[in-house]
């Protein structure tokens, strides 16, 4: 009995491939980015919403910390956007058209019904494709439209001198805190939905010792 166990675990080893699709530098971007964002979230749901008597961190200190996580995670964006257009990582933001509509409602079906009926994933990564259709399309529309206003409007508020103060009879000033809340906002959803999803795997670690190691475990 004992030998038929160490048997089957050594079949369930052979079973799992192993694909090399997160690079050092890659991983070394992602922690720091993860850790800059909950920094910008943190600080500025305090100067946003906190009553000025009891603030989660205070006004000040916020603001400061909030500056210095902003102006560091747009160097860091610049880092990845460098990468994906002169490594090999940005074969994996490319959106190919043929038959991609369908395959994407596939997978969305999957996200919102399927996975709740303990249906296999419609989409197998390779090293060819690492992103599902859903992540391809929320990963580009977050990273180069998203990110980039939030970026923006970032700056023009350090630098309020730069902003038109007035836009069809309404604060300029007003415009861009309110265009970098939503982009803050629509980030921040991003980040509690990635973290859901990442625990969608082999296993519901695996996702994560894959960002860790570099390796992405196929358990098929």
């Amino acid at each position: 009995m004992h030998h038929s166990g160490m048997c089957n675990t050594e079949d369930e080893k052979m079973k799992i491939k192993k694909l090399y699709l997160y690079p050092l530098w890659l991983r070394i971007w992602h922690h720091v980015n993860a850790v800059l964002m909950i920094l910008l979230i943190a600080t500025g749901l305090s100067m946003q919403y906190s009553d000025p008597a009891y603030p989660l961190i205070r006004f000040d200190i916020a603001v400061k910390i909030h500056n210095i996580a902003g102006i560091s995670l747009t160097a860091s964006y610049f880092v990845f956007l460098a990468g994906v257009l002169f490594s090999s990582i940005g074969r994996y933001y490319v959106v190919r058209t043929e038959g991609f509509l369908t395959a994407f409602i596939n997978h969305l079906r999957y996200y919102l019904f399927g996975i709740f009926r303990g249906e296999k994933s419609p989409f197998k990564v390779s090293e060819e494709n690492k992103f599902n259709p859903v992540q391809l399309i929320t990963y580009n529309v977050i990273m180069h439209a998203i990110a980039p206003v939030s970026f923006l409007t970032g700056w023009a508020l350090i630098f309020p001198e730069t902003i038109v103060l007035n836009v069809f009879g309404y604060s300029g000033i007003m415009l861009t805190s309110l265009v970098h809340s939503i982009a803050g906002f629509f980030i921040s959803i991003f980040l509690l939905i990635h973290l859901y999803v990442f625990t969608i795997g082999g296993n519901p670690t695996s996702n994560f010792k894959s960002i860790v190691t570099g390796y992405h475990e196929d358990h098929s």
